[in-house]
């Protein structure tokens, strides 16, 4: 909805292509804009299945510009399409996925550490690109909040999202679900399930338990995985400056958090850290437009910033124009990238 509403904003035409497992949603949205004022052959919604709609629409040179959000994978593919085609360099806003951290000391709130990863690992039932993946627990406060944790976990409910009591909903397609089964495998291979919540899972559904695996290293979790998996690595106080290096060397930079009461600790980790997004002392999910401009750096996106100041001026050029003789107060224009 957000690229959607900034190409429109800065005049451009749009083609929407959502993903194919969420159709109805935006061709309500789609509706809703048009009964707003959008001209109808300004904005368009293309349905179908990713691989051969959206090749097709980057692929095509009346694409003038391309906004996504999905895998790595893709977002990389998508780079290599555009950069291969003839005629002008086509500007790429992508968002994509990122294996995010975060980092808890000795001098935390276990109470609010706890509050923070659930909501952080399992709202959305982990389906979020911000969502907490790996929690860096310093060994001294580690078996206190990891007890916390679990009971935390009991009295989590799954069901109907759209129920006030429900917890966690169902995932959003049957490959998902597989992925995160074969996620699982790998980890009782190379980790150790500490945590699964044990509340009924609906028969009717396509419903995951969380789960909280501890593993040896940053390393052995892998790729992301897109579900309410969590995987604890416990650290040392003298562990930290290795521990931001891996983090730094997975080249994943969307969203950390540090909990911490101590200032220079946690200035220390911004400091060290190659993340988009930062957050201290609360979770590390639901940016708000204009308050935490959102996106990520390296395989996590290529900014701008969606709902930050610079987002709109990627959807748009500038021409300047100099006379040598009459100074041109105020000329330079700005057009939108294509029509």
């Amino acid at each position: 909805t957000g690229q959607v509403a900034a190409a429109l904003i800065t005049g451009n035409a749009v083609v929407a292509k959502p993903a194919e497992q969420t159709p109805l949603i935006a061709m309500q949205m789609v509706e809703l804009l048009k009964e707003a004022g959008v001209p109808e052959n300004v904005l368009h919604l293309l349905l179908g299945e990713g691989a051969a709609i959206g090749a097709a629409l980057v692929e095509d040179t009346r694409t003038a510009g391309v906004v996504f959000t999905g895998s790595v994978a893709t977002g990389a593919q998508i780079h290599r399409t555009l950069a291969a085609r003839p005629g002008p360099i086509v500007p790429l806003i992508a968002e994509t996925g990122g294996l995010n951290t975060m980092i808890v000391d000795s001098t935390a709130l276990p109470e609010q550490v706890v509050d923070d990863v659930i909501r952080s690992a399992f709202q959305s039932a982990g389906q979020r690109c911000s969502a907490l993946r790996v929690l860096l627990l310093q060994e001294d406060i580690a078996e206190i909040t990891l007890a916390m944790l679990t009971g935390a976990m009991a009295e989590l409910t799954l069901g109907d999202p759209a129920r006030f009591a429900t917890d966690i909903g169902p995932l959003i397609d049957q490959s998902a679900l597989d992925r995160l089964y074969q996620h699982c495998a790998r980890m009782d291979q190379v980790g150790r399930l500490l945590i699964q919540c044990e509340t009924p899972v609906p028969a009717d559904g396509l419903f995951f338990s969380p789960r909280v695996y501890e593993v040896p290293n940053l390393a052995s979790v892998g790729e992301e995985t897109f579900g309410p998996i969590l995987h604890v690595l416990r650290y040392r106080e003298d562990d930290i400056d290795r521990l931001l290096a891996e983090i730094r060397e997975s080249n994943y930079g969307l969203t950390l958090g540090v909990h911490s009461r101590l200032d220079s600790f946690a200035d220390y980790v911004f400091q060290n850290s190659f993340v988009g997004n930062v957050y201290i002392n609360r979770d590390i999910i639901g940016a708000v437009v204009g308050v935490n401009p959102f996106g990520g750096l390296g395989l996590s996106g290529t900014g701008p910033k969606a709902g930050g100041p610079h987002y709109l001026t990627r959807f748009i050029a500038e021409r300047t124009l100099t006379d040598n003789v009459v100074a041109k107060g105020g000329n330079a224009q700005l057009f939108s990238l294509g029509e």
